[in-house]
């Protein structure tokens, strides 16, 4: 029963794709979802950013190993960073009408800072992504009973979102979304409630989570773990700001204001969701502790989908791999969407200036497809827990993207200069440090967040020599007119500002 619950849930999600595609006319269909998505649709695609694979399978593991204080960086970090960004997004960047965060470093700076931090961003998606396709290998083993080998899992499941995803894009991801953030909630509520009979109530085991340290939050140690702690905490909440995913979910909104109330309910959601799978984690602990202990210290990951499958009914089981596989698939059908969009606009498309909107179109499908591939075969040779690949795909943009993003949005005297100072800066001092020394008292990440901000601030005050001084985003209302007619689809209000521009 359980394997034929989840054949009908995948062929109804492929299903859901191939009627997106119906819908899909142009590139901004296919990106943004035409940027017509109601406040309900808008705030379960922002839901659904972070609760996949790390959420259900790397948090909850991390908890009953580490405590809250292993769990910093997702989901404090992490929910803090879909507010944050959808506030910022919305607030400065929704009006400029561009389907790409590279869009807002081209029209900011120049065609070389774009290609730069779009390197980055799309760069980052490369373990996050495999950590989503890691994931889905591990469901397909667990349901199967080791019928299908958690590699070959990989691979079925990654030809599935692509599917999908290629079809419809952001249209079938957001429909997707709202669908599966309603089979998330429920199942994972359900699964919970069946649990908590079977530890004699929350009450119990919030009890025996704080007895045995778990809910300690703060580091008790000195500056060195002070400083890890932080690390993490800033790595997912500044690095992820940069991300086009993120970019993508917020903008697809019918509105500014949507776009930020989508931002603040779906971040807030996140954070008091992540709790559940942590608990149901915790509990197994309580209702086999020889089990599932030992679980633990060998592949802690297991410990979540071993409970559910050695001590729940099939009923249940049903519903908890449901809504796995629903939070997985929503969270990797956008996260491989988005770099696909990011590197097709903002590195393909400047070899190939006179491509109309359907070619362009095709060319974000084939990007797709060979991004996809990348992320299978890295995800297929990784050793990398799933909670670690996630957490290490954001030192990238925090070293080299965040600081040219947020100035170029609220410093009017941010230049080219020191925006390239800032990525070249905090790139190479951060891959330095992590390759020269193994234990470093802080972070190398901060260290490259440091360097960038320095960066940013004196190549930005030093007399220009590389690139030309740009004008704050506020300071020139024809800034937004002139990123609608540089991507090729604006809407129709703005076609009458079409003129060349020069990078």
């Amino acid at each position: 029963m359980l394997i034929w619950f989840v054949v009908v849930y995948l062929l109804v999600s492929i299903a859901i794709g191939l009627y997106a595609a119906t819908r899909v006319h142009n590139a901004k269909d296919f990106a943004v979802a035409g940027r017509s998505l109601p406040l309900p649709v808008v705030t379960a695609t922002v839901f659904a950013t972070w609760f996949g694979a790390e959420a259900v399978f790397g948090v909850s593991a991390t908890f009953v190993k580490d405590g809250l204080r292993g769990v910093v960086a997702d989901p404090f970090g992490a929910s803090l960073c879909l507010i944050i960004a959808g506030v910022f997004y919305g607030t400065r960047l929704y009006r400029l009408n561009v389907l790409t965060l590279g869009d807002f470093f081209r029209m900011r700076y120049n065609r070389t800072v774009e290609v730069l931090t779009t390197v980055c961003i799309v760069a980052s998606y490369l373990g996050w992504v495999s950590a989503q396709i890691k994931a889905l290998g591990l469901v397909f083993n667990v349901v199967t009973a080791g019928a299908i080998p958690t590699q070959a899992g990989m691979i079925l499941g990654a030809l599935i979102v692509l599917t999908y995803t290629s079809f419809g894009g952001m249209l079938s991801v957001a429909i997707l979304d709202f669908v599966q953030m309603g089979v998330v909630m429920g199942g994972m509520l359900y699964i919970g409630y069946l649990v908590s009979g079977m530890t004699g109530g929350v009450e119990v085991v919030v009890s025996q989570a704080a007895a045995a340290g778990k809910l300690d939050f703060f580091p008790a140690g000195g500056a060195a773990e002070w400083l890890t702690f932080l690390g993490a905490w800033i790595t997912m909440m500044l690095g992820s700001v940069p991300q086009q995913d993120v970019f993508q979910r917020v903008t697809s909104a019918r509105s500014a204001k949507i776009a930020i109330g989508a931002s603040v309910l779906g971040g807030s959601l996140y954070f008091c969701f992540t709790f559940v799978p942590m608990f149901i984690a915790y509990s197994a602990t309580l209702i086999a502790p020889e089990q599932f202990n030992a679980l633990i210290e060998t592949d802690s990951q297991l410990v979540l989908p071993t409970l559910v499958l050695e001590h729940t009914p099939v009923f249940a089981q049903a519903i908890f791999f449901g809504a796995v596989l629903s939070a997985i698939m929503s969270c990797s059908s956008a996260t491989l969407l988005a770099p696909s969009v990011a590197f097709s606009e903002n590195i393909v498309r400047g070899f190939f200036p006179d491509a109309g909107d359907h070619a362009f179109l095709r060319m974000m499908r084939v990007t797709l497809v060979c991004f996809t591939a990348i992320v299978l075969g890295f995800a297929l040779n990784s050793e990398a827990s799933i909670f670690k690949m996630v957490e290490n795909a954001y030192k990238v943009t925090l070293a080299g993207a965040f600081v040219p993003l947020f100035f170029g949005a609220y410093w009017r005297r941010a230049t080219t200069q020191g925006a390239l100072a800032a990525i070249l800066g905090g790139l190479s001092s951060w891959l330095l440090i992590e390759a020269l020394i193994a234990e470093p008292l802080v972070p190398p990440q901060l260290i490259g967040l440091g360097v960038s901000l320095v960066g940013m601030i004196a190549g930005s005050l030093l007399p220009q020599k590389v690139g030309r001084p740009t004008p704050g985003i506020e300071a020139h209302a024809a800034i937004h007119h002139r990123a609608a007619a540089q991507t090729h689809h604006a809407d129709p209000l703005h076609q009458h500002h079409r003129r060349p521009t020069g990078e």
